[in-house]
């Protein structure tokens, strides 16, 4: 399959939007940004499927887990202090890039690398790893998961139900408003070419300033 033509002269109608859920053709499409006036571009191959608009998922047929790698979007509005006792704990970061790495640094059960500054298309932004720390009894966290952060104050949009969940963000300021996108794997056992794949996939992510 052909994929669909990128954006020329400001017009994204070339390309499609990401469908909101079931299996995706290969091909670029448009993924719409909360309080952004513009459309991030992502490029995926044969394979994938999206849920909610927010997420795209793929399976290893070799690995018992619906989503052995997995990409998210989100504005991540709340982070978990403490991630293992999070429900009705859920703290407003505000909307700057900066907030939301500091408080994910700071999060108690699970560690974040460095920041490393990246150029995501047209924008700025930063890159960092992050994972579970130590070792946690999940049953005894609120609603059995680590909760990393949430769209919601009373519930988790993004959860670790693993000791050996793994993701690298992607934290993209935009003019003072924030977009967070993650790559994940569930554990280390996941074909290392799958993992290659989902991460071309997170570095295809560019966010354009069309004028």
């Amino acid at each position: 399959m052909t994929p669909p033509l990128l954006p020329t002269d400001g017009d994204t109608r070339a390309v499609p939007p990401l469908p909101q859920s079931g299996d995706i053709s290969a091909g670029t499409y448009l993924v719409p940004v909360a309080r952004h006036k513009e459309p991030f571009e992502i490029t995926v191959p044969d394979g994938w499927f999206a849920v909610d608009g927010q997420s795209l998922g793929k399976d290893d047929p070799d690995h018992p887990a619906e989503w052995a790698v997995y990409l998210t979007f989100s504005t991540a509005d709340y982070v978990s202090m403490d991630a293992c006792i999070w429900p009705g704990a859920l703290t407003d970061v505000g909307p700057a890039a900066e907030a939301f790495v500091k408080a994910m640094a700071a999060q108690s059960w699970t560690v974040s690398t460095p920041p490393v500054e990246v150029m995501v298309g047209d924008y700025s932004g930063v890159e960092f790893d992050h994972s579970v720390e130590g070792d946690v009894v999940f049953k005894a966290c609120g609603a059995g998961r680590l909760c990393i952060h949430s769209e919601s104050n009373v519930t988790c949009s993004r959860s670790y139900f693993t000791q050996n969940e793994h993701e690298t963000y992607r934290v993209v300021d935009l003019e003072g408003q924030r977009a967070v996108v993650s790559v994940g794997y569930i554990d280390e056992s996941i074909n290392p070419v799958l993992m290659k794949e989902a991460r071309a996939v997170f570095d295809s992510i560019v966010f354009r300033s069309y004028k």
